[in-house]
């Protein structure tokens, strides 16, 4: 046998990681490309599918971007000293918890960083469900273990104090550390922990020596600017996880922080060896412009009031407009999602051929144009009938401009109709193709 018939007859997964077999690329990154791929073939599209903030960076901040265009040089593995000085203080006035720059991390995105926060701890890794689409994944390729935690609508889709206890009492620690992700106002329903809760959550986490990823991304986008940290609570075992992409409206620059406690920083030390060998440090004038952005001021207020605002009144039309068809959607309280539940409907779907969550999101986009993400890409059972809905199909540079014209108090009538139309006429598609 020639070396080319031997390279031939070899399999196309001979040779790759066991762990990242049959590994789908991420579901929100593939639902846009789909979507992106029937309009380009003249298909009508609702896209609920991809979460991507609607609306501009702030023009101050693309002001910074542009005077830092020229700026060239290498930057620091753990992010520049100006913008780990910005981000400490972002924390201590918006969140009242006590970050210093020496603990903040900078990395291309979040998602970056949860992936070597992963690799440098040697964890096992627990998993509220609904859950983003990658914390899973991520584990799975570094070859760590999942334990999942599901949690139901009666509770928002939240865990309960109780429900944590209780895992952690059937399950000791065995000398390994645990990683307990949260994630809120969440992706991918909206929901947010209450005070009281997460103060109770920390006092379990403390107990059993738990590491929490707090993953507090759509933080400051919390309707009623009313976020409260876990790192309030639980400060010397939280690692609090943010960035640009979801408040700022730049997620294409790839910037997201990291503020780990000082009892970690053997941790933070191993993260940025690992920073060091893969992407080396964020782009220079994106962290320049960084600074601007978490150093706010009076515009950057402005923009999230109005964007508050306009989320705000979508969720809410959107979930009027659901639960009238007689979907199950819990109240979201911030972020840009719903997780609509069309178990009620079960009969009716399953006389259709319709007895899981990928088949119901394949059967709407293709006979009604309107996109979803079936709920077992957030770590639901497959015959549960959810799904996640990204109401961000709209210009949210006009819906802003319109916005600051409006007086003070709801939008007006014919605000969204106006300003929002795809969003509207997606799900009354979606209602439609339901009776």
């Amino acid at each position: 046998m020639t070396s080319k018939d031997a390279i031939d007859s070899t399999s196309e997964t001979d040779g790759l990681n066991p762990r990242v077999r049959g590994l789908r690329p991420s579901a929100t990154l593939a639902i846009n490309e789909r979507c992106r791929r029937m309009r380009a073939e003249g298909r009508r599209i609702c896209h609920f599918g991809f979460g991507q903030s609607p609306f501009p960076v702030p023009e101050s901040v693309v002001e910074a971007l542009r005077a830092h265009a020229h700026v060239k040089d290498y930057l620091p593995v753990q992010g520049l000293a100006a913008l780990r000085e910005s981000v400490a203080r972002h924390h201590q006035a918006v969140d009242g918890v006590a970050v210093r720059a020496e603990d903040v991390l900078i990395g291309p995105g979040s998602k970056e960083l949860m992936f070597i926060l992963q690799l440098a701890l040697d964890a096992d890794l627990l998993l509220p469900t609904p859950c983003w689409v990658s914390y899973g994944p991520q584990a799975q390729i570094i070859g760590r273990p999942v334990a999942l935690l599901p949690a139901t609508p009666a509770t928002g889709w939240r865990i309960t104090p109780g429900q944590l206890a209780d895992w952690c009492d059937a399950h000791p620690a065995a000398g390994r550390p645990r990683l307990l992700v949260l994630n809120y106002p969440s992706n991918p329903d909206g929901g947010v922990y209450s005070a009281d809760a997460l103060e109770d959550l920390a006092k379990i986490a403390r107990r059993h020596g738990l590491i929490v990823l707090s993953d507090e991304i759509y933080g400051r986008l919390h309707f009623t600017g009313g976020h409260v940290s876990m790192a309030r609570f639980y400060p010397e075992g939280t690692v609090l996880a943010s960035g640009l992409s979801k408040w700022c409206g730049a997620g294409g620059w790839r910037l997201g922080t990291f503020c780990l406690p000082p009892r970690l920083r053997a941790l933070r030390g191993a993260m940025c060896s690992i920073a060091s060998e893969t992407f080396t440090s964020v782009a220079a004038p994106v962290q320049h412009a960084a600074v601007r952005a978490f150093d706010g001021g009076p515009d950057i207020d402005d923009y999230l009031l109005h964007a508050r605002r306009i989320l705000r009144a979508v969720a809410a039309q959107v979930r009027g407009e659901l639960l009238s068809a007689g979907v199950g959607v819990t109240e979201a309280a911030g972020g840009f999602y719903l997780f609509p539940d069309f178990g009620p409907l079960a009969d009716r779907l399953v006389a259709r051929g319709i007895a899981d969550s990928v088949t119901l999101c394949n059967r709407l986009l293709d006979e009604a144009g309107v996109a979803l993400l079936p709920g077992s890409d957030f770590g639901r059972p497959p015959e549960e009938l959810t799904a996640r809905l990204a109401f961000v199909d709209f210009d949210g540079r006009s819906a802003l401009d319109a916005s600051r014209r409006s007086p003070a108090g709801p939008l007006p009538d014919g605000f969204l109709q106006a300003r929002c139309a795809d969003v509207v006429a997606g799900v009354r598609a979606l209602t439609a193709w339901l009776a």
